[in-house]
């Protein structure tokens, strides 16, 4: 099943950092990037993010999910309402991903 706009759109409206996170689709869901990173994606109307050190000791009660057959589990992200620990979880994700590859030309 695909993600629905609207649940983008309210996942987006919710994380506090407006203009740092950028999305992309990708075959019926979506990636997110917070300041070029990939920190995580909408699956199936869900909020998944990279199980990082930091993102696993916020989330100790989260539940691992594959977001499509034969990736690798994610953190489900359930509070979706508080905003404020969503900046915290941005943030702490951003700081334990490594810079992004540069393409080559």
């Amino acid at each position: 099943m695909a993600s629905s706009k609207a649940y983008l759109e309210f996942i987006l409206e919710q994380l506090p950092h407006t203009g740092e996170i950028t999305c992309r689709p990708m075959m019926g869901e979506y990636i997110l990037y917070f300041r070029g990173k990939v920190i995580g994606g909408i699956y199936d109307d869900r909020f998944l993010v990279k199980p990082t050190k930091s993102a696993k000791a916020l989330m100790k009660d989260a539940q691992y999910e594959l977001p499509y057959e034969g990736a690798k589990e994610m953190l489900l992200v359930d509070n979706v309402d508080d905003r404020e620990f969503l900046s915290e979880l941005t943030e702490a994700l951003y700081n334990d991903l490594p810079e992004p590859k540069k393409k080559k030309h």
